[in-house]
């Protein structure tokens, strides 16, 4: 009866905060039967063909490869680190419990997107600011159109951007209170947004130094080391993996050689050009494994930059500048252009905006703006994309939602004061 009285209490005083997830759910649902029941070939989410390929190499016991040969230098029967491991994992539960599956794997993706990722932004909103700006922030999210569509892609984007506010919020929860359960579960976020893509070690020591700088004396050193060796636990499997398949040291993925590389190649000048950025792997390096080309390319592709540094600071210009269009751009289809205008061109001005309230407490926002700037440093540095910038969308929406409440207070007051004036 009192749990019966409590739900009731937690539904009445949280209806609007379950509308918004409601709504945001209804609408990746309707996308996800749109694409339907086999891989997209849509603008942006081409990766579903190889995701969904992996899966079903790994439900035929071939582990991670392609049975032909495959972008951008995995030859056909051959194992791969090039992609994230634990993505096709999940299509494989799926598929196995709903064949063929892929609609059910874009709809579960759907209504963990749309609800967990909403109601994080929600946690983190009020942590920061208050349950207006969590619900603002959330209410902006449930209807932002890059999420709405890449929610219900068969890609890495929804897991690894939920994983990242998970950690977040158990960062911004260990801020107000230490317990070993919050360090375990900050580290164990930062371990599964790495397996879902290895942007995220850049992002382990941002989080622990933010942490030991704001709680100085009082933190707990067990629950720093704890939060520190967990993403190693949940690495390492994949590490002894790619040790016995190249026989060399490939901490995740082999891919980061490979994006630098061909982000800086002289073919690109010093204008970003998603067409000519797709360049071949030199013929000298053939019979090298995908760790031994990781490894090789990255030399070369500092090389690159150590060679025409100033080329490469206007490319570098160039890519931030696509990295954050939000204006139609020629090369893109009309699809594109639209949901970039629709939503990225709307919310700047409200993330942006949001930096200016939240400057009075910046030590409390320095993880989320932390947190987004090493996000796009990384990939205005190597290859950026729209879907590249999503997970910084995802951590800018509690500011674009404290922006929004800003707005609406000024415009309340406005009305106000005219009405008393009349």
């Amino acid at each position: 009866m009192l749990t019966s009285l409590k739900n009731k209490s937690w539904i009445a005083a949280n209806w609007g905060l379950i509308l918004i997830l409601s709504g945001a759910v209804v609408l990746r649902v309707g996308v996800a039967v749109y694409l339907g029941n086999s891989p997209s070939q849509m603008p942006g989410i081409y990766d579903e063909v190889s995701y969904h390929t992996l899966a079903l190499r790994l439900m035929e016991g071939y582990g991670y490869s392609f049975p032909e040969n495959w972008y951008p230098f995995t030859l056909a029967n051959t194992p791969t680190a090039h992609w994230s491991f634990l993505y096709p994992l999940y299509l494989v539960g799926v598929y196995r419990l709903f064949e063929p599956g892929v609609l059910a794997a874009r709809l579960i993706q759907a209504v963990i997107g749309g609800a967990g990722m909403g109601w994080l932004i929600h946690r983190i909103g009020t942590r920061l600011a208050g349950q207006r700006v969590g619900l603002a922030g959330t209410g902006l999210f449930a209807v932002y159109g890059y999420w709405i569509y890449y929610n219900a892609a068969l890609m890495t984007e929804t897991f690894f951007t939920l994983a990242l506010l998970v950690a977040l919020d158990r960062a911004l929860a260990l801020q107000e209170k230490q317990t070993l359960r919050r360090w375990a579960g900050l580290g164990a976020a930062l371990g599964v947004a790495s397996l879902s893509r290895q942007t995220a070690l850049f992002l382990i020591p941002v989080f622990l130094a933010w942490l030991a700088w704001t709680l100085r004396r009082s933190i707990q050193w067990r629950g720093l080391a704890m939060a520190a060796l967990l993403p190693a636990v949940f690495i390492a499997p994949v590490t002894l993996r790619n040790q016995r398949v190249y026989h060399q040291f490939l901490l995740l993925n082999s891919n980061s050689g490979y994006a630098w590389y061909a982000s800086v190649n002289p073919g690109l000048g010093t204008r970003w050009d998603a067409d000519k950025v797709v360049v071949p792997v030199p013929d000298g390096l053939a019979g090298l494994n995908e760790a031994q080309l990781d490894r090789e390319l990255s030399r070369r592709a500092l090389n690159t930059v150590l060679a025409d540094p100033g080329r490469i600071a206007a490319l570098t210009i160039s890519k931030a500048l696509d990295q954050f269009r939000f204006w139609p751009s020629p090369q893109s289809g009309g699809f594109s252009n639209l949901i970039r205008v629709g939503s990225f061109g709307w919310y700047l001005p409200l993330m942006l905006a949001g930096w200016v309230p939240s400057a009075r407490r910046w030590r409390v926002y320095l993880p989320v703006y932390l947190a987004a700037v090493v996000l796009s440093a990384v990939h205005i540095l190597t290859w950026p994309a729209a879907r590249y910038r999503l997970p910084v969308d995802a951590l800018m929406m509690p500011a674009a939602g404290l922006a929004l409440v800003a707005l609406m207070d000024w415009i309340t007051s406005r009305t106000r004061r005219r009405a008393v004036a009349a």
